[in-house]
């Protein structure tokens, strides 16, 4: 794949949707009516699909008239926004592959996290518009923060009534221990070329400067990201969303947060009945020791050991463990 070394490889799995749901249709069909009636569905089917390639063989009709496909793909976003290494493989997959005016749905579910991981993500679903193909975001549950930065590039977002939309702000917060080290009589030093090459330290004393450096770097990024929603949602009422706030479904559709109410499975299925529907399923190969149960058995060790550290530490006087911190 084009963006992981041959050392951690990729594998893409496709999964027809259409094929999957006919299916659970047949089997469940068979389970409660018999298999007579499972027959004549069939037949009747059968006769359905001959009939609709026949009128689409007399059809003088181009190419570019025929029914769009459309693709699925998942982002289940954590703070790091780490699903992107796969969204990227799986989007460049879609560029060199469908036609335009195909459409690709993203079912997002992210509460947000780091500005540059969900902008990577955002400018990732950038690439499918740039392409020429449809993008609709189907959020079922959260697109807070950066998911909905994502979220807002699309053509059409789609949230289930009680879903978490918005929350358009910046929040950074650390702590200190300046005043712990003091009395514990630990002196801290940070040499820095820079007059801001840092600001608000974690061990050092943060004065008001510093404080205020550090605010105005968070209103810089707050006016970023207001821009780039104003600029794939330009109907919006930026000012008036953009407090940090999130509304459910329902309040956000009447802000223009969003396109429609409904959930992922109604909207994929109306698109199952007149286009075919792919899903894009991307993982990393698992390693021989993890087909082999030896990754799981190391974790579970390191897991051991780690409850463990407590007491351990506990054994030692605080000078030990303070230099430990050293």
């Amino acid at each position: 794949m084009l963006s992981h070394p041959p050392k951690n490889p990729v594998e893409l799995k496709i999964r027809h949707l259409n094929d999957a749901q006919k299916q659970r249709r047949e089997d469940l069909m068979e389970a409660t009516q018999g298999k007579a009636a499972l027959k004549q569905f069939k037949k009747a089917m059968a006769k359905k699909a001959k009939q609709a390639l026949k009128a689409k063989t007399k059809s003088k009709k181009k190419h570019t008239d025929d029914k769009a496909q459309v693709f699925v793909l998942d982002f289940d976003g954590d703070i790091k926004a780490t699903a992107v290494k796969h969204l990227r493989e799986e989007i460049s997959t879609l560029i060199s592959t469908a036609n335009k005016g195909d459409e690709v749905i993203v079912r997002l579910e992210s509460g947000g996290g780091l500005v540059h991981g969900y902008g990577l993500a955002a400018a990732q679903l950038v690439r499918l518009k740039d392409a020429g193909l449809k993008l609709t975001v189907c959020v079922d549950k959260v697109a807070a923060s950066g998911g909905y930065m994502m979220a807002c590039v699309a053509d059409n977002i789609i949230a289930a009534p009680f879903a978490i939309i918005g929350s358009i702000g910046v929040v950074s917060q650390l702590p200190n221990f300046h005043k712990w080290l003091k009395n514990h009589d630990v002196d801290y030093e940070m040499f820095t070329a820079g007059d801001y090459k840092r600001t608000v330290t974690v061990f050092g004393e943060n004065d008001t400067e510093d404080r205020a450096k550090y605010q105005e770097e968070l209103e810089q990024t707050h006016e970023l990201f207001k821009h780039f929603v104003n600029t794939y949602r330009p109907e919006l009422d930026v000012a008036k969303v953009a407090t940090g706030e999130h509304w459910y479904g329902e309040d956000a559709l009447k802000l223009n947060l969003i396109d429609s109410l409904q959930t992922s499975d109604s909207y994929i299925l109306e698109r199952m009945e007149d286009n075919e529907v792919y899903a894009l399923y991307s993982r990393q190969k698992p390693t021989l020791a993890e087909k082999l149960g030896l990754a799981q058995a190391a974790e579970a060790t390191l897991s051991i050991a780690v409850d463990k550290l407590p007491d351990a530490l506990a054994r030692f006087d605080l000078n030990s463990r303070l230099n430990i911190l050293k």
